[in-house]
C-alpha cells in the first residue's frame, strides 16, 4: 500500500514537473512567433524625389506628427487587471516598473505590429511628437521605450497638457504648435482630438491582433500629407468620420 501511494506520488510529481516545463515551452514557442509575426521584414519604399517634388517640400513648412500611445502604438496591461484584454500567455515586448501613489506598480507592453517600422519611416518625414493622456511616469518610459535611445521622441506630452472636459481629456494642439495647419495628430480616440477634428488621422484601437497592418497603411497617406500647405485641406474631408485604417 506504502509502494502505491509512493508510486502515485512519484507521478504527481512528474506530471507537475512535465506540466511547468511544457508550459514554458509553449510560451518561449509562442514568444518566437509573435516575433516572427511581429517583425517579419516589411517595406515601403522611399524613392528620391523628383525635383518638382523637392521643389514642393521645399515650399512648405515641415509637418508635425503627434502620437498618442495607448491603443494607437501600444496596449499594456498591469498587475491589478483582473481580465487583461490581451490573451493569457502572450508574453510582453517590455516590462515598465513605476512608482504610483508610492505603490510600485508593473505594466506588461505590447507593441502594435510594425511600429518600429513606422516610427523609423516617418521620423524621416515629420518631426515626431508623443501626446498621451497617460500620467507623465507612465508615459514617458513607454515614450523612452520606443524611441530606443534614437533622439526620434524628444517632444512629449501629458495628462497634465490635456484639458478635463465633462470627464475626458481633450487634447489642444495649440499647445504643441500654434500653427495648426501644419499638425498632424494619429490618435484611436475621437474624444481626443474632438477640438482639431480636422487636424485627425482616425486609427482603430489596437490591443492584441498579430495581424494588424494599421500602421503600415497610413503610411502613403502620411507621405502624401507632408507636400500640402495646410493639412486640413485634405483631412477635413470627412476622413475623420470614417475608420479607414
Amino acid at each position: 500500500m506504502l509502494k502505491t501511494r509512493q508510486c502515485l506520488l512519484g507521478i504527481r510529481t512528474f506530471l507537475g514537473v512535465a506540466s511547468r516545463i511544457w508550459g514554458f515551452i509553449l510560451y518561449i514557442l509562442r514568444k518566437h512567433l509573435r516575433t516572427i509575426i511581429q517583425y517579419q521584414t516589411v517595406r515601403y519604399d522611399i524613392l528620391p524625389l523628383s525635383p518638382v517634388s523637392r521643389n514642393r517640400l521645399n515650399a512648405v513648412k515641415r509637418k508635425i506628427l503627434v502620437l498618442d500611445l495607448d491603443e494607437t502604438l501600444i496596449h499594456s496591461h498591469h498587475d491589478g487587471v483582473l481580465r487583461p484584454t490581451v490573451r493569457p500567455g502572450t508574453p510582453p515586448d517590455f516590462i515598465l516598473k513605476v512608482v504610483i501613489d508610492k505603490h510600485p506598480v508593473r505594466f506588461f507592453v505590447h507593441k502594435r505590429p510594425h511600429v518600429d517600422f513606422f516610427l523609423e519611416v516617418v521620423s524621416q518625414w515629420y518631426e515626431l511628437v508623443v501626446f498621451t493622456a497617460s500620467m507623465e511616469i507612465y508615459g514617458s518610459a513607454v515614450a523612452d521605450k520606443l524611441d530606443n535611445n534614437k533622439d526620434i521622441l524628444r517632444r512629449r506630452y501629458y495628462r497634465q497638457h490635456c484639458t478635463l472636459d465633462l470627464g475626458s481629456y481633450i487634447k489642444d494642439l495649440s499647445v504643441v504648435h500654434n500653427d495648426l495647419s501644419s499638425i498632424v495628430i494619429l490618435d484611436n480616440s475621437p474624444g481626443a482630438y474632438r477640438s482639431h477634428p480636422d487636424n485627425a488621422i482616425p486609427i482603430k484601437s489596437w490591443f492584441s491582433d498579430p495581424s494588424d497592418t494599421a500602421l503600415l497603411n497610413l503610411l502613403p497617406m502620411l507621405d502624401a500629407l507632408r507636400f500640402t500647405s495646410d493639412v486640413r485641406s485634405v483631412l477635413s474631408r470627412n476622413l475623420h468620420q470614417h475608420r479607414l485604417w
